[in-house]
């Protein structure tokens, strides 16, 4: 598939050849004709035998005045050749130098060109930003699909697989751009480009059909049907809290630290999200009442947004436990495999093999000892007990020394899958619930586990390659929230945090014609170019791997408010007040995700008054 920056290329390309051609026939034909000028010029009547004697030509001379000298006609056409001429050149170099102001491809280094560093840094933004606005699209994509059917979202969802299309082959060139040699910037920056362009190309999909979605969606006109489904959601997950609670306390007592630590936090975070949704919910309903359509439904978009992301914090513990269930019940046959393969392993002549059969029949026979008395001592993690087991059995299969089972390979692929999904599932999870301070490095990760796992034909390696990814994309990612700080500080507990934390909430909408808040292209399509006018477009929060600031005000955005200017404060009077006019997540791509805005009243900013009850 070529890219669209690819695209525009060759038609600057050929276009820039057929002004060069044009200019060139141009001067020659001048030149020709200045050459052929006497020949053509007609005579002045005298007989042929008259032309050649000097007394008579100078005598015709003196009486025409026009003889032995030049005349102002001459100098017309090479005058007027000459400033043709001189017109083109003057043109050519303008656009000569336009183009090296604004230029970003590949070549000679000239000033205005986006140093590598910068353009690095704009891909990795673009990469984030992009997640998002998929991320966001994909959960209202599928609320729209629960009401409304497959067959009347089938637009959206082919803009969202062709977003989602293009944003996995940019994080797969940027996993590529890190194979490039140091020396090799011409390489390094072509790719980065296209990374932009496809991101941008994703991105202006998914605003073109905003537009759209909103008129299936009709949230102005069919407000209180949403609110009740909205409520009925929150009533069921509020519903599930205790049996989630007691399900975290039943691995607290009979597994490993190792089981419950990645969900430890989850039932505390969906409470902050549903104390965030039940005060939107009654402010939805409240400015239904008054007849504020537009609150009502920016309200509306953030309780779902919030509920959306309690459902998935709740469903990821009870997911660990099934996890946990299917892992122990498989466990005794990948230690049956286990053994069956160290047994055909020590039946090869000892001289037939050189060392590496025995390390590796030792190592798996220590690994297969040590599962057994872990799982007979007391709690322990049966996800990674069958994880060892199954990469120790498949490095002993892999020694070419041996005699391989045909039934080894997919047995060990099968069982290899249970905890490199789950690994795959978690990371994303924690992604979709932090998404607005995780940066572009585990993003990368997780995007790459996934293509792992979406190979054909799937292999062990590919199955085991992708648990790994999977694991440090979700140690990178708890490393950028560690990072960004305690976003739950705050007398008042109103959730707020927490959404933005979950890019719920945005610093404020992004106005027409200003840069996107979370770094992404311009309304108008273009990528943010910083050294246009010498300065940035905005004012970037640092944040661990690229990521975007989290609620990264747009230039409207008011300063200092502890969201949009700096690190969220320790104040929680000070975060709240960042609350006002946030923009709130839909459907779209980066100029419409945050089209909507869902004030904050001033009884709530300033922590005077609680949340009020549930729906």
């Amino acid at each position: 598939m070529t890219s669209p920056l690819n695209r525009t290329r060759s038609r600057r390309a050929t276009s820039s050849i057929a002004v060069r051609v044009t200019h060139t026939v141009l001067g020659g034909l001048m030149a020709l004709g200045w050459l052929l000028l006497p020949v053509a010029r007609p005579g002045d009547g005298r007989p042929p035998e008259w032309q050649g004697k000097g007394q008579a030509v100078e005598e015709v001379s003196a009486a025409s005045g026009q003889r032995g000298g030049t005349s102002a006609d001459d100098l017309v056409l090479p005058v007027a050749a000459v400033l043709v001429a001189g017109s083109l050149a003057a043109y050519a170099s303008v656009r000569r130098t336009r183009r090296a102001r604004t230029r970003t491809t590949p070549g000679r280094a000239v000033p205005g060109t986006v140093p590598l560093a910068e353009l690095d840094r704009l891909a990795g933004q673009s990469l984030v930003g992009t997640d998002d606005c998929v991320r966001t699209s994909a959960e209202e994509l599928d609320s729209a699909a629960a009401l409304f059917g497959p067959e009347a979202v089938e637009p959206y969802a082919e803009a969202m697989e062709f977003a989602r299309a293009e944003l996995a082959v940019a994080f797969r060139l940027w996993q590529r751009s890190d194979d490039i040699a140091p020396d090799d910037e011409e390489a390094r920056r072509l790719t980065l480009e296209e990374i932009r362009a496809r991101c941008a190309e994703a991105g202006r999909r998914l605003d073109a059909e905003a537009p759209g979605f909103d008129l299936l969606r009709a949230l102005e006109r069919d407000t209180p049907a949403a609110l009740a489904s909205a409520e009925a959601r929150f009533r069921k997950l509020t519903g599930r809290t205790p049996a989630t609670r007691t399900t975290l306390a039943g691995l607290h007592e009979r597994c490993a630290p190792s089981v419950y630590l990645p969900v430890a936090g989850h039932v505390e975070q969906a409470k902050d999200r549903l104390v965030f949704a039940t005060t939107h919910l009654n402010r939805a309903r409240q400015a239904l009442d008054r007849t504020e359509a537009a609150r009502a439904v920016a309200c509306l978009r953030a309780a779902e947004g919030a509920i959306g992301q309690a459902d998935v914090l709740l469903a990821g513990v009870d997911r660990l436990a099934g996890e946990l269930v299917v892992a122990e019940d498989r466990l005794p046959a990948a230690l049956a495999r286990a053994d069956a393969c160290l047994a055909r392993a020590r039946t090869v002549p000892a001289g037939a093999v050189g060392g590496a059969l025995s390390g590796r029949v030792a190592h798996t026979a220590s690994v297969v000892a040590d599962v057994r008395r872990s799982a007979a001592d007391g709690p322990y993690d049966p996800l990674d007990a069958l994880r060892r087991v199954l990469r120790a059995t498949a490095a002993l299969v892999g020694t070419p020394a041996l005699a391989r089972d045909e039934e080894d390979g997919p047995f060990l692929r099968d069982e290899a899958l249970v905890p490199a999904r789950g690994a795959v599932t978690s990371a994303d999870d924690f992604v979709t619930t932090h998404r607005a301070v995780v940066g572009v490095g585990a993003r990368a990760l997780l995007a790459e586990a996934r293509r792992r796992l979406a190979g054909s034909p799937l292999t062990v390696a590919d199955v085991q390659r992708a648990d790994v990814l999977a694991r440090e994309a979700r140690q990178l990612a708890e490393r950028d929230v560690r990072t960004y700080g305690n976003p739950y500080a705050g007398p008042e507990a109103d959730g707020v945090g927490g959404a933005v934390l979950g890019g719920i909430l945005c610093g404020g909408p992004v106005p027409e014609g200003a840069p996107a808040a979370d770094g992404g292209p311009r309304p108008d399509g273009d990528p943010v170019d910083p050294v246009g006018d010498g300065s940035p477009a905005r004012e970037e929060r640092p944040v661990a791997n690229g990521g975007p600031a989290p609620g990264a005000a747009s230039s409207g955005s008011a300063s200092g408010d502890g969201v949009s200017g700096g690190r969220t404060s320790g104040d929680g009077a000070s975060r709240t007040a960042a609350a006002d006019s946030l923009g709130v997540a839909s459907f779209g791509g980066p100029r419409t995700r945050y089209r909507r805005a869902a004030a904050v009243p001033a009884a709530v900013r300033t922590g005077s008054a609680t949340p009020p009850p549930g729906p």
